[in-house]
C-alpha cells in the first residue's frame, strides 16, 4: 500500500493536525509494515500559487521549454505523481480564518490537470484518480463542525470528488482555542476516532 501523507499546516511538528495525522499513521504502519509513506509537509516546503508563468510553461511544447519552465512543470508534475500512485491519502488540515491553508488551495491548483487527474468530456469534467482514500485530520480552534461556518468540508469533498476520489472521512479536533477542557475534549473526540479506523483498517 502506498500512502501520501499532507501536511498543510505551517507549523511543522507544533501542529496538532500533524500529531493527529502521524498518531493514525503509526498505527497503520503497525499493521502493514511495508506500506511506503511519502510525506508533503508545506512547511518544510513550500507549494507555489499558480501563476501566468506556470499556465505559460505547462502551454509550452516540453521541447521548447526553458530551465525555469521546465523546472515549475517539473514539480507539478512530482506533486500529480505522488498523487495518482498512493492508495491513501492523509491530509492534515488547520483551519485558517474559516477556511483552508492557502498553499492546500495552491496543491489543490497545481494537481488539477486536465488529462491528468481529471478529463473535460461532452458531460462535463470527469475525475480520474478512482479507488482511492481519503482521510482528513480537521483541526479548528472553536467548535464549526455541521455548520454554515464550517467551509472547509464541503470545499475538500468537492475537489477531491472533481479529481474522482468520493472516499473521504473526516476526524475532527474543535474547540482547541476554547480553553482546557474544550480541549481536551477535543482531542479525545479526535483520538477515539482515530482508534476506531485503525481497528477498521486492522
Amino acid at each position: 500500500m502506498k500512502i501520501l501523507h499532507i501536511k498543510s499546516s505551517i507549523l511543522g511538528e507544533h501542529s496538532v493536525s500533524n500529531q493527529l495525522s502521524q498518531a493514525y499513521l503509526s498505527d497503520e504502519l503497525n499493521v502493514d509494515q511495508q506500506a511506503n509513506v511519502t510525506v508533503r509537509d508545506f512547511a518544510e516546503q513550500s507549494i507555489p500559487h499558480i501563476d501566468g508563468a506556470l499556465l505559460g510553461a505547462l502551454g509550452t511544447a516540453a521541447e521548447e521549454r526553458n530551465s525555469e519552465q521546465s523546472k515549475m512543470v517539473a514539480f507539478a508534475d512530482l506533486l500529480i505523481s505522488e498523487i495518482s500512485e498512493s492508495d491513501v491519502i492523509v491530509l492534515g488540515l488547520p483551519m485558517y480564518n474559516f477556511g483552508a491553508p492557502s498553499m492546500l488551495k495552491a496543491y489543490f491548483d497545481q494537481i488539477a490537470r486536465a488529462g491528468s487527474t481529471f478529463s473535460y468530456t461532452e458531460n462535463g469534467p470527469v475525475g480520474l484518480l478512482n479507488d482511492k482514500e481519503v482521510i482528513v485530520f480537521a483541526t479548528r480552534g472553536g467548535l464549526y463542525q455541521d455548520t454554515p461556518q464550517d467551509t472547509q468540508t464541503p470545499f475538500i469533498r468537492n475537489f477531491f470528488a472533481f479529481i474522482g476520489i468520493t472516499n473521504v472521512k473526516f476526524v475532527y479536533a474543535e474547540g482547541l482555542q476554547m480553553g482546557d477542557e474544550m480541549r481536551d475534549k477535543g482531542l479525545a473526540q479526535a483520538k477515539s476516532m482515530v482508534e476506531k479506523l485503525s481497528t477498521v483498517a486492522a
